[in-house]
């Protein structure tokens, strides 16, 4: 039920163009639900393009989002599109944004309240058409009590908020989620495998700590 209710809400949004932050502890899917939503909008035929704000240095992400123009920096050899352009017409999932830096968060504010955005080293404005979906693993507004997340970002980002429950709050999923992997590893030309109720009763029980991953 608690999967149903979350993905029947996701259904909803989809339809609309409004931002989307999803929350949720690591590995619960986050990402699962972003796509989901995509697939399920009138950017579906567009592009869906992922990154996980954590992974990419700080002195990179605005790199990484925005582009850069030729000479921008060291290395910088040639001009490049950044993953803002990449999404054009489709979605941008942008995981644990809580872990974006404070100036890269006021670049990302800009970007949502018009639309635009500068590459690194340039002086020309472009524009996008760009959904924003948004994931986090940790509670944004302490980290806007704490100084370390910008409150009117967090009101931009979190046009609709959608949770993504623990597994272990959900374990009517188990089995189906036990099928589909049983049914993943079958190898060509064996017969299907099934868990034993036995088997099912020990995974039901577990507390998952690391989620569906």
């Amino acid at each position: 039920p608690a999967s149903r209710d979350m993905f029947a809400m996701a259904a909803r949004v989809a339809k609309t163009d409004a931002t989307v932050l999803l929350t949720g502890e690591s590995g619960v899917g986050k990402e699962v639900v972003a796509r989901y939503i995509h697939q399920h909008s009138a950017r579906s035929a567009g592009p869906f393009v992922a990154i996980n704000c954590a992974a990419i240095p700080d002195s990179l992400l605005e790199a990484t989002l925005f582009g850069y123009e030729k000479g921008a920096f060291t290395g910088a050899t040639t001009a490049k599109p950044g993953l803002i352009a990449a999404a054009e017409g489709g979605s941008l999932f942008l995981d644990e944004v809580g872990e974006m830096p404070g100036p890269m968060q006021v670049s990302l504010l800009r970007f949502l309240d018009r639309n635009e955005y500068r590459p690194v080293g340039s002086t020309r404005t472009h524009r996008a058409d760009v959904r924003i979906i948004c994931a986090t693993n940790r509670d944004l507004q302490e980290l806007v009590f704490q100084g370390r997340f910008r409150d009117d970002l967090l009101y931009r980002i979190n046009t609709v908020t959608l949770h993504v429950p623990p597994l272990r709050e959900r374990p009517e999923d188990i089995p189906a989620l036990v099928g589909h992997i049983l049914h993943n590893l079958r190898l060509p030309g064996t017969s299907a495998r099934t868990a034993t109720p036995e088997g099912l009763a020990h995974l039901t029980s577990y507390r998952w700590p690391g989620n569906v991953r």
